[in-house]
């Protein structure tokens, strides 16, 4: 198999067994170290339910997520005023608890019932205002069949990408047990190595910033510093907390007594 990523041929470095059914075969990329399964026939059945059942750190990823966001927007002087978009934004949980901290986010998910931020779907908008400060991404990345096409969807919305994916750092021979696999759901198909991330960015001309699972891959020049104090949670929920954010609850819950 051809490298999803850089084109380049790849080698079966393990099979495992997936959805507890299907035997699928691992491709590993010696250029960009990218990690691709084999052709996932498998995804309509992995994909019964758009957030898969073992997903029980839904609620406590998006408030880690939305402290370090907060900060380093706060930080980085990221205009509240400009739209942000949430890319496979699930139940739209993060959407609104960022406009809760006064950050004009939209919402768009393919596959994934929007409970929590109904009135702010990216389609509602007219095409030439579908452009954004900072599309987000988090546990996307991996669900990716072809991540450079979903890559170059992103960026004719936005010139900065955030996103959080697990990183491969395990030898081949442990690679294999690795949870971030999730064969239990089989929902990943694509994995990342810092590699992968430096051939993404000198591909598309953009910097990266990344810490542990947190990446931001943006054509813009950031502080690298406030970049890891913002990903640093204890650091963001202090700067939050003096910072004070205009939340948009109040105006956002007028829009809505307006569709009544």
């Amino acid at each position: 198999m051809r490298c999803n990523i850089c084109e380049t041929n790849t080698e079966v470095i393990f099979t495992k067994r997936i959805l507890n059914k299907y035997d699928v075969k691992y491709y590993q990329c010696a250029n960009c170290r990218f990690i691709q399964t084999e052709t996932p026939y498998w995804l309509d059945e992995a994909y019964g339910s758009a957030i898969n059942f073992s997903d029980i750190g839904l609620l406590y990823r998006n408030k880690i997520f939305v402290e370090n966001v907060t900060a380093l927007f706060g930080l980085s002087k990221f205009e509240k005023n400009k739209k942000y978009l949430d890319y496979g934004g699930g139940y739209g949980i993060f959407v609104r608890m960022m406009r809760d901290n006064g950050y004009n986010f939209y919402w768009d998910d393919e596959y994934c019932k929007n409970m929590y931020a109904e009135l702010f779907l990216a389609k509602s908008l007219p095409e030439k205002e579908q452009q954004y400060e900072v599309v987000t991404a988090f546990e996307v990345f991996e669900h990716l069949v072809n991540p450079m096409e979903e890559i170059q969807k992103m960026l004719k919305l936005t010139d900065s990408i955030l996103f959080s994916t697990e990183l491969t750092t395990l030898p081949i021979n442990e690679l294999q047990n690795w949870w971030y696999i999730g064969e239990n759901h089989g929902q990943h198909v694509s994995l990342y190595n810092r590699k992968t991330l430096e051939y993404i960015c000198n591909k598309f001309g953009l910097n990266l910033y990344s810490r542990k699972n947190l990446h931001f891959i943006t054509k813009k020049k950031m502080n690298g510093f406030l970049f890891n104090v913002a990903f640093t949670y204890k650091l963001a929920r202090l700067y939050n907390t003096f910072a004070s954010p205009k939340t948009l609850l109040e105006s956002d819950f007028k829009l809505y007594m307006q569709q009544k």
